[in-house]
C-alpha cells in the first residue's frame, strides 16, 4: 500500500473516531435530558395527586355542608 492510500485510510479512521466521539457526547446529552424529563414528570404527577386529594377533600366538605343545610 502506498503512502497516499495510508493517508486516505488514516483520515477516514480519524473521521470515524471523531464521529463516534461526537455521537457519544450527543447520546449522553440526550440521556441527561430524558432523565430531567423523567424527574419533571414525577414531580408533576406528585403535584397532580396532591391537587386531586385536596379537591376531593373540598368536594366532601361541600357535600357535607349541602346535606346539613
Amino acid at each position: 500500500m502506498s503512502d497516499s492510500n495510508f493517508s486516505g485510510v488514516e483520515e477516514k479512521v480519524d473521521e470515524l473516531i471523531q464521529l463516534c466521539s461526537d455521537m457519544k457526547s450527543e447520546n449522553q446529552n440526550l440521556r441527561d435530558k430524558v432523565s430531567g424529563w423523567e424527574d419533571e414528570r414525577k414531580t408533576l404527577l406528585d403535584k397532580n395527586q396532591l391537587a386531586r386529594v385536596r379537591l376531593e377533600k373540598v368536594l366532601r366538605r361541600l357535600k357535607t355542608l349541602e346535606q346539613d343545610a
